[in-house]
Formats: structure tokens, C-alpha cells, sequence
């Protein structure tokens, strides 16, 4: 009973703040494609397996500083998922479905972390919305971004195109740049170095809950 009052606080909260800003998550959730199996595991962008990524610091939901070494060394192997922002429902789907599969992660001693370059505040919304029991990084700086090499940049046109739809980058992010991730999902272990990487070059198409443990199990094989 206190969790849910806590967590209704929380929400409350968050949603005066969001309203505040004129941000929301979407209301609606799309189907979400599985990438196919030919395509899994693919990456025509992103840093490679084999590669060692160079260490960042960033924010956490609650505005903290975190670095990659720092996660490493306390939580790898690290499963870093990189996704548009809060305001993208596709990304929503995929959120939801990860934070619903945390024990199947748990079990197998990884833990995902999502990045993106929403704010703290949006990051912490969502992180309440889904109760997200692993770390949401902020990053609307682009340093995780630029460290995976998964930067897109959203042109002014497409940019004022979404506004049409009520999301307004700027107030996501905080910053005046429309570059966003490419959804993007890279398996590290301790060191930093990339073990597995996967960009979607379909932002409606994401791996699977399923195809991402089955590649767990097998992996060293």
C-alpha cells in the first residue's frame, strides 16, 4: 500500500512538471515489429563488437553524474539501449516491454540501461510511468551518443512536422539540436568493450524481449 501511494505521488508530481514544460508520453501504443532474425544482430552504424567504447559521463534520472566505467565496474555486463526519447511511442512499446522482462535479465546477471537525450525530468517520467527497475540515463549533451556513434540529426522540416504532433524536441531535450539515437542496443562487458551490437535501421522495428535473451544464452558459443 505505501509503494502505491509513493508511486501515485511520484506520478503526480511528474505530471504537473510535464505539463509545466509541455511534455507528455504518448497516450497511445503502436504494434512494434520484431526485426527479423536475417537482421538481428546488425549494425551499419554504432560501434562494432570487438571495439572498446570510450568512457562518458552523464545523468541519470535524478540528475546525477554517472559514467560508463563506473556502471561497468558495478553492473556488467550492461545491455545499453539506446532509444528517440520519451516522446516517441515506439520507444514507449519497447520500454514497457523491457522493464515487464527485468527477472529474465536479472537471472542472467545483465542489466540494461537506457539511454536517450531527454532531460532528467522526462527521463525520471518515464522511469515512473513503467517503473523501470534498471538505470534511464540522460543525455541530451550527446556524450553516450557520440561514444556509441549512434547520432541522428532530425532535419528542421521533419522537426516542425512532429511539433504538428505536439512533440517539440527542444522541450525534451532541453537543447536547441534536433539529434536524437538511433535505437540502438550493444552488450558490454566490464571492460567497455562491445561484445554485440544491433542498430535498427526501422525505428517501428526493434528486437524482441526473446531474440535479446536467446542471444544472452548463447552467446560464448
Amino acid at each position: 500500500m505505501k509503494r502505491f501511494v509513493y508511486l501515485a505521488g511520484l506520478l503526480a508530481c511528474l505530471s504537473g512538471l510535464a505539463q509545466a514544460q509541455d511534455i507528455k508520453l504518448p497516450e497511445r501504443l503502436p504494434e512494434l515489429s520484431v526485426t527479423d532474425e536475417a537482421a538481428f544482430g546488425t549494425a551499419d552504424s554504432g560501434v562494432k563488437p570487438g571495439a572498446k567504447v570510450a568512457d562518458f559521463s552523464v545523468l541519470d534520472h535524478k540528475g546525477s553524474p554517472v559514467s560508463l566505467e563506473a556502471l561497468a565496474k558495478d553492473k556488467a555486463p550492461l545491455l545499453v539501449i539506446f532509444y528517440r526519447g520519451g516522446w516517441c511511442p515506439y520507444c514507449n512499446v519497447q520500454i514497457r516491454q523491457l522493464a515487464e522482462a527485468w527477472p529474465e535479465f536479472e537471472k542472467r546477471g545483465v542489466t540494461p540501461v537506457l539511454v536517450s537525450v531527454d532531460k532528467p525530468d522526462a527521463s525520471a517520467m518515464a522511469k515512473a510511468t513503467y517503473e523501470i527497475p534498471f538505470p534511464v540515463l540522460s543525455d541530451p549533451d550527446l556524450k553516450a551518443h557520440e561514444a556509441f556513434d549512434v547520432i541522428i540529426e532530425i532535419d528542421d522540416a521533419t522537426a516542425e512536422k512532429y511539433k504538428t504532433y505536439g512533440i517539440v524536441l527542444e522541450d525534451w531535450s532541453g537543447r536547441d539540436h534536433h539529434k536524437i539515437a538511433a535505437p540502438g542496443i550493444f552488450l558490454l562487458d566490464k571492460a567497455g568493450t562491445v561484445e554485440w551490437a544491433h542498430v535498427s535501421k526501422d525505428y517501428k522495428t526493434r528486437p524482441s524481449v526473446e531474440q535479446l535473451l536467446n542471444m544472452l544464452d548463447n552467446r560464448g558459443q
